[in-house]
């Protein structure tokens, strides 16, 4: 999705505003989960053949946010590295990202997404926004396993 104020393209994670972002979500995620419960992906993963990274930019450049499919089999994905800029929550930026990797999915004939969140009050933004986008709660897929400190979520592509 891009409309005029926000345009989302794949891009290289490495690029420097980028990896600032993912710094700061990076060192968020350890401050409110412990260190095992902990599974943000680093600007090296996010570079991997089966991922595709997205960035959300103004009409000027500036980053707004990002996020990332990683295909984890034939039919089904994983949405990694949610994040918008301080300055661009509460406009939609998030929602515009996510609608992306949705649709992403879709054109990869994906059957489902799914994604692994934190549990903590620090994710609530982030619970309201997959359940809105109709994402609806799940076991540990992959190689996630049950941990008080993740809550996981998933999306029948068929269904959306």
């Amino acid at each position: 999705m891009s409309t005029p104020e926000v345009r989302i393209a794949v891009e290289d994670p490495a690029t420097d505003d980028v990896v600032a972002l993912l710094s700061e979500h990076l060192a968020d995620m350890h401050a409110t989960s412990p260190a095992e419960s902990v599974h943000a992906l680093d600007v090296r993963a996010l570079r991997a053949p089966h991922v595709t990274f997205l960035a959300a930019r103004d009409h000027a450049g500036a980053l707004l946010g990002v996020g990332a499919l990683a295909v984890l089999g034939p039919d089904h994905g994983e949405i990694e590295s949610m994040r918008t800029t301080p300055a661009a929550r509460g406009r939609g930026v998030a929602a515009a990202v996510l609608a992306r990797i949705v649709d992403l999915g879709r054109e990869r004939g994906l059957a489902r997404l799914s994604l692994e969140t934190g549990t903590q009050d620090f994710f609530a933004p982030a619970h309201r926004l997959y359940e809105r986008h109709g994402f609806v709660a799940c076991g540990p897929f992959g190689s996630y396993r049950s941990d008080p400190h993740s809550r996981f979520y998933t999306l029948a592509l068929a269904d959306a």
